[in-house]
């Protein structure tokens, strides 16, 4: 790599405010670096941003920061009225519904005022709740005295209640702290642990085995045998995984029976498992890894027999389900229980005594069958809406008749059911309250489908206010994607959209090829050398709602965030002209230069999603999109680039280097602000007001951009 004289441009870039009483944006210095790569130079003249501890690198943050407050600062009214809006839609003071385990119940609730949630429980069951006294397992607020970012990750209670092992962040990069708390005083034990990840609990209620990361490539790699109480320095290694592709992680089998490894890539996996009465026992292998196929095990009994019920991709993309018993479960003794559908993706399996559960999705859509042990009687829960999203909600006792699963909608708030599995009936145990007059029947949510470039259909998601002239197509219209590592872009439902939906905005959510909502084959379909796929079918979602008049093509905000960042500026380059708004959160636009760099945290593993750019055919293919690399000279819409200094998993300098050179290029007078929070990572701020405030920034900067006073 070479490097050149520095630059700096004393002209301010081709960007105007178009407001004389607002300051001129930050200007960063130039740097030219070449990188030789495939017979050519990748030129990059900001890697310098790179560099953390640079005094220059924080102050031309700080200086963009105060460029977009500076840009922000007359919608301050609006940004307090739309914030007390938000609040005002949030039940303040409010509780989870309780959920069984140990002979006690669990939940957290929330205190009006503070940011954090409170984690307890009481003792004893449902009809114990009212008289039974509350125990506070975690005040995660009194854990963020003093901190900037405080989040908890792992809750694993030991079977006796006695003991909890929980993580804890205060920076916001994603790496954890053990701790173990003596629920019997409510004091924490001289356990420690750093860069921990999963977490479960031997039947000895003492032995706690916990993941840790590599720091350098931030993967799960090493499983650790702990004794509760000790300070971890006669902690045992038990396992360590050595291909970089691989992440692990360890969970308990619903049964209490078995503790199960997961070893998984993007692509690939494997599973070990140890009895949970023995945890000085070595672990064994279920079945070997093959390249590119994934098997996901859980224990199960039937007829009296201890099984494994294994759903995997090895005779297809959607997966199938099979069984084997726990005595010999390698690949030759795996039997059918369910074939594979090219129509239905089998996404999980909840294990119970005398039933599971197939998580599923069929046309775009959530569903939940009911299989009966010993019988195989299925029955699938029927939702009553033509847009939801439904998933398991937390089940932790294994013998029960009783499944609890979450139900929601773009219009409906998220509703916590019981389902009988002996009646087939589905009790609501709560809903959650949506207080400032919310009144679901305001609203509609619909299903609409595009035409991609190459004909498929792909579905979207619109929700609006019902007394909206909507035939006219004179509505802003705000479109949101993802569409990577075969995420579902769920219809679930959101308090925050209200301000928007209120002020006459059409709302609407792109399913795109590369997330998972039309099975394994839509993932496939939008990633490697299909990864264009997923822009040109963003691009056809916009056409499609603009020419059925959903919204005005003048007037169109996208929103996306991490992937789906690139996203927003990938079809921003191919299509500038479609979109009046932007706003990306910390958002991968570094595309090449990120996925050369093996020393980066996730690249290695990330090869299967996006390629290995040191192949000619990868770095060509990629080259095609890659934002930061493709940014030219031209108009572009107005633009709000959000990034955290602390995000391990989208380095806070891709956006800053992608602003840096936009602004160097666009020849219009659109707003272009980068915003980044210095005490945060990649989900931003921590506490929920904060997160609050930072939504209400966001929606000042699209509803004035969309030329409104917001009101």
């Amino acid at each position: 790599m070479t490097v050149s004289q520095t630059k700096i441009p004393d002209d301010g870039g081709a960007e105007s405010t178009g407001d004389a009483s607002l300051p001129r944006p930050p200007v960063a210095k130039q740097v030219r670096t070449e990188n030789p790569i495939h017979g050519g130079q990748l030129v990059d003249d900001y890697r310098w941003l790179r560099e953390k501890s640079n005094p220059e690198v924080v102050q031309y943050l700080e200086a963009e920061n105060a460029y977009a407050d500076a840009v922000m600062k007359p919608t301050a009214e609006l940004q307090k009225k739309l914030y007390d809006e938000l609040v005002s839609h949030i039940n303040e003071t409010d509780v989870s519904v309780p959920y069984p385990y140990g002979g006690f119940s669990y939940y957290w609730r929330w205190e009006k005022g503070r940011q954090y949630p409170i984690h307890a429980r009481k003792k004893g069951g449902a009809a114990d709740l009212e008289r039974a006294l509350e125990e506070i397992t975690i005040d995660v607020n009194r854990l963020a005295e003093g901190q900037k970012f405080m989040a908890v990750a792992g809750y694993q209670v030991s079977d006796d209640g006695k003991l909890l092992a929980y993580s804890t962040d205060n920076v916001g990069f994603r790496q954890y702290r053990l701790h173990v708390r003596d629920l019997t005083t409510g004091r924490d034990l001289p356990d420690q642990a750093e860069h921990v990840g999963s977490m479960a609990w031997a039947n000895d209620n003492q032995t706690l085995f916990f993941t840790v990361e590599d720091p350098q490539t931030k993967r799960q790699y090493r499983l650790y045998r702990h004794a509760a109480g000790s300070d971890g320095s006669a902690d045992q290694l038990v396992y360590e995984e050595k291909d970089e592709r691989f992440n692990i992680s360890v969970e308990k089998s619903r049964s209490g029976k078995l503790l199960l490894l997961r070893i998984s890539s993007h692509t690939t996996s494997e599973m070990r498992f140890l009895s949970a009465d023995r945890p000085a026992d070595e672990w064994k292998l279920i079945a070997p890894r093959e390249q590119d196929i994934e098997y996901y095990a859980d224990h199960m009994v039937v007829n009296g027999s201890d099984q494994f019920y294994i759903r995997t991709n090895d005779q297809g993309r959607n997966f199938r389900l099979v069984a084997a018993p726990l005595s010999a479960p390698g690949k030759e003794n795996w039997q059918e229980v369910l074939p594979v559908r090219a129509e239905v993706m089998l996404g999980e399996i909840e294990p119970f005594a005398d039933f599971y559960v197939l998580v599923e999705r069929e046309n775009g859509l959530d569903e939940m069958t009911i299989v009966k042990l010993p019988t195989g009687e299925k029955t699938r829960i029927r939702f009553p809406e033509p847009v939801y999203a439904a998933s398991p909600e937390v089940n932790r006792e294994f013998r029960t008749t009783k499944l609890r699963y979450q139900y929601q909608s773009l219009v409906t708030p998220p509703s916590i059911f019981e389902y009988d599995v002996e009646t087939q009936t589905s009790t609501l145990l709560k809903r959650t309250e949506v207080p400032g007059g919310y009144d679901p029947a305001k609203y509609a949510s619909e299903r609409v489908w595009a035409a991609a470039k190459d004909g498929v259909r792909i579905p979207i998601s619109v929700v609006y206010r019902r007394d909206l002239k909507k035939a006219d197509g004179s509505n802003p219209l705000y479109l949101y994607g993802y569409g990577s590592y075969g995420a579902i872009l769920r219809d679930v439902f959101s308090s925050h959209r209200l301000p928007l939906l209120d002020r006459g905005v059409v709302m609407a959510f792109a399913h795109v090829r590369g997330g998972g909502e039309m099975g394994k084959p839509w993932h496939d379909a939008g990633r490697l050398m299909n990864k264009l796929n997923t822009f040109t079918d963003f691009l056809a979602c916009r056409e499609q709602l603009v020419a059925t008049k959903y919204g005005a093509g003048d007037h169109v905000v996208i929103e996306g965030g991490s992937a789906g960042g690139l996203l927003m500026a990938a079809v921003t380059n191919l299509r500038p002209d479609l979109f009046k708004v932007v706003v990306s959160h910390v958002p991968f636009v570094d595309v090449l230069n990120s996925m050369l760099d093996a020393s980066l945290p996730l690249t290695v593993p990330e090869y299967e999603e996006w390629g290995n750019p040191n192949e000619k055919a990868a770095y060509d293919y990629m080259l095609q999109y890659s934002p930061y690399d493709n940014l030219q000279r031209g108009a572009y819409p107005a633009m709000l680039v959000k990034t955290s200094f602390h995000d391990s998993q989208v380095m806070y300098w891709e956006p800053a280097k992608y602003v840096a050179r936009l602004r160097t290029l666009k020849t219009d007078d659109h707003v272009l602000a980068l915003r980044t929070n210095m005490s945060a990572g990649h989900s931003s701020a921590s506490g929920r007001y904060e997160r609050l405030k930072e939504i209400a920034f966001d929606y000042a900067f699209m509803l004035t951009q969309l030329g409104g006073d917001g009101s």
